[in-house]
């Protein structure tokens, strides 16, 4: 059985098509091709000004920091899934240019019986300090209360969601043109950048449900069976060799198996305040590659085709995701961001100034890519590991 067909037996889709068909005839809002849905300005009337709101949860993650904190005790773990949730929203928000004053809103279910009141009392407390980290990088959040609520009949263990909403003029918008001629600027999502406290293995909050299962190991199924749908197959229920203790190293930096997917997502907003305060008019696409990886932005693209023929070096945690799974490595880079969570679309001539601008932050970027006329939206990837194209 094709190692891919393990994603839909998980209950989970790599294309989200089910998704897509269901939402196909809402309404795209002011600007179609922006990142994220724009709004008319409904809360104050300004036909100068346009809302944007944005809800996203940290998914499935929940279900490893549970395995992790169930095994170690480590409450800290939690830490990282409230900013997963809260950067799945600001960096999907901060690439139609939206990076202040921003509203946020919680929304945590939990199973009572599972999740103790110090993991929810660690998550609030994440958020806290996350929202004053980015203020002194110069980003402006606000938190709104929210909602926890024990939902046990519904949630096996903790599903952990945040609301943001901020009010923006329309003038300041980024919303994507990208054109032919245009190169493509590649930010990693592995590395540690100067506002990170330790190494980053560049999972984000997407492709965890395969992380999870294709990488650790058959014991958890029996000690932790909370931590999946009883209705999946066993033999797709962690079906890899490692432990979640087991180490590992990375150039000078050791940590475990289950820390280093565990990895929070990277905010890229103190890299994206200075870049767009110098280069907004000559930007022409921002794409942040969540659902989708690195075939996200065919969804915003008009008659052109992007081809990545210089991908940032795939880093150990995507490697390892492989070679365990076994999985194409087609299917890696339509599911994981593979290591380049943020591409950035405008002229060769900007893309040096850049890569410089990212480098201060200690995030590795590289001129990735370029695009061309095409008679239909296609993405093609070169690799070491072959040649693939999507549409």
């Amino acid at each position: 059985m094709p190692k891919s067909f393990n994603y839909d037996r998980r209950g989970v889709s790599a294309t989200k098509d089910e998704v897509h068909a269901a939402i196909r005839l809402l309404d795209k809002g002011l600007f179609p091709k922006a990142f994220c849905k724009i709004l008319p300005d409904w809360a104050a009337g300004d036909p100068a000004y346009c809302n944007i709101m944005h809800a996203d949860t940290a998914g499935t993650k929940t279900s490893l920091a549970y395995l992790y904190w169930r095994e170690t005790g480590d409450l800290s773990v939690w830490n990282g899934i409230a900013q997963d949730a809260i950067v799945m929203n600001l960096d999907d928000m901060g690439c139609v240019g939206c990076l202040d004053n921003i509203l946020l809103s919680s929304t945590i279910g939990r199973n009572k019986n599972l999740i103790s009141g110090d993991v929810i009392q660690t998550i609030i407390e994440a958020t806290v300090d996350f929202v004053a980290r980015m203020k002194q990088l110069g980003i402006n959040i606000h938190l709104a209360g929210g909602e926890t609520a024990d939902v046990g009949d519904i949630v096996r263990t903790i599903d952990v969601g945040y609301t943001a909403f901020a009010r923006m003029r329309q003038d300041q918008l980024i919303v994507n043109n990208i054109q032919a001629g245009d190169v493509i600027v590649g930010i990693a999502s592995y590395g540690k950048a100067t506002y990170e406290e330790e190494y980053n293995g560049g999972m984000g909050s997407n492709g965890l449900t395969s992380a999870r299962h294709d990488v650790l190991t058959h014991e958890y199924a029996h000690k932790y069976p909370d931590s999946y749908d009883p209705n999946t197959p066993e033999e797709v229920i962690y079906i890899g060799s490692k432990k979640l203790t087991d180490s590992i190293t990375i150039g000078d930096e050791t940590t475990t198996i289950g820390k280093l997917i565990l990895s929070p997502t990277r905010t890229y907003l103190p890299f994206l305040l200075p870049l767009l305060q110098t280069f907004r008019p000559d930007i022409h696409g921002l794409i942040h590659c969540t659902g989708g990886g690195q075939t996200k932005v065919v969804k915003f693209l008009d008659q052109k085709r992007v081809v990545k023929n210089n991908l940032l070096p795939t880093p150990p945690l995507f490697k390892m995701i492989q070679a365990e799974s076994g999985t194409d490595w087609r299917e890696m880079y339509q599911v994981f961001n593979m290591g380049q969570r943020l591409e950035i679309y405008l002229p060769a001539a900007k893309a040096a100034e850049v890569i410089a601008l990212a480098q201060t932050f200690g995030l590795e970027a590289a001129v990735v890519g370029y695009v061309e006329d095409h008679v239909q939206n296609t993405v093609r990837i070169e690799s070491p590991y072959g040649t693939f194209e999507y549409q």
